[in-house]
């Protein structure tokens, strides 16, 4: 089966190509390098000891994506490709509608055009807002996002919804990320943020290889065990195992099926800390700041569905994310640009 990664350089997009090669799928990368490194491709080979076609290109481009799928016999599609910050997305929403929405519609008409109907999209769990107890579950209602990156994947979803009703061919996975997390136990791949991270453990990993002075906490006031955030934190590679147990799993179904992907736990960032720390011997010097626009105080899946439906269940402990974190962050302190 040969499959089209969008955005597969990318933190998410190269786990899982290194996990659907492994599956021994053929695996075709659709990326413009935008916040990724093309090093990453000869890392993935590395690793899998398998070759892998590369597109250097964006989803935005609908004649490159008609190129694409007019050159390469495509049986599926993975689709990463995206912008993905919460504070970014409210002082760029234009940005991220253009690239969320507008690509995701390009993807889903080139995809239709070539009579290819098999897709695994990559949700999050900003798609639920704010106003549901813990924890989420896929049947709650969505579309009451805190931020823009929220409504454009919830947007996007809804294309997809919308899609898939008038093409019965179509047959749609949405998975619904919680916090990404950890590396390949290899070491040679992981997350490989530019300029100041937006995500937690990226921030803690620059402050441990010294190229940034000290942590910000953004909010120390809100209702959790100890003021600071909650998330449901689930590893890279847990993550990548379940868009393999989704891609297995259309066969069987039609429409669209959503999951969430998490562990079901949920840690403040103090917690955070004291985990990263243990587990890397290192101190991390932070201060306390104020709270991020379209932040929510807490968040963790339900997983009883993944669970249940997939078989899937996380196999990675925190302390396993931590060292593996540490791990790729030892062997590469600046990244793929060392």
């Amino acid at each position: 089966m040969n499959i089209l990664v969008t955005g597969g350089a990318g933190y998410i997009g190269s786990h899982v190509t290194l996990s659907l090669l492994d599956k021994g799928y053929n695996v075709i990368v659709l990326d413009n390098f935008s916040n990724s490194s093309p090093k990453v491709m000869n890392r993935i080979k590395k690793i899998s000891e398998k070759t892998l076609k590369v597109i250097q290109g964006d989803i935005l481009d609908s004649a490159l994506l008609a190129t694409t799928f007019k050159e390469h016999s495509i049986d599926a599609v993975f689709h990463f490709a995206g912008l993905k910050s919460v504070a970014e997305s409210t002082n760029q929403p234009g940005r991220y509608y253009q690239t969320n929405v507008t690509g995701t519609l390009n993807l889903c008409q080139a995809m239709i055009t070539a009579r290819v109907f098999n897709l695994v999209f990559s949700s999050s769990a900003t798609v639920y807002g704010e106003k549901h107890h813990m924890p989420l579950r896929e049947c709650y209602e969505t579309g009451t996002a805190t931020n823009p990156y929220g409504r454009s994947k919830y947007i996007a979803e809804t294309i997809l919804k919308d899609l898939a009703a008038a093409t019965p061919q179509l047959k749609i996975a949405v998975l619904r990320y919680f916090n990404p997390i950890g590396a390949h136990p290899s070491g040679l791949i992981g997350e490989n943020p530019s300029g100041i991270p937006n995500n937690l453990l990226p921030y803690i990993g620059k402050v441990a290889t010294g190229q940034l002075p000290e942590l910000c906490v953004h909010g120390s006031d809100y209702p959790t065990i100890d003021g600071t955030g909650v998330r449901d934190y689930i590893h890279v590679m847990d993550l990548a195992y379940g868009h393999v147990k989704a891609l297995e799993a259309l066969s069987d179904r039609s429409g669209v099926s959503i999951w969430n992907l998490g562990t079901g736990k949920g840690y403040s960032v103090l917690e955070m800390i004291e985990a990263f720390e243990k587990s890397s011997g290192c101190t991390i010097p932070f201060k306390f700041g104020s709270r991020r626009d379209g932040d929510i105080p807490a968040s963790w899946a339900d997983i009883s569905k993944i669970q249940s439906e997939l078989q899937w269940e996380p196999r990675f402990s925190l302390d396993q994310m931590m060292s593996d974190t540490w791990r790729w962050l030892t062997n590469n302190p600046w990244g793929y640009e060392q």
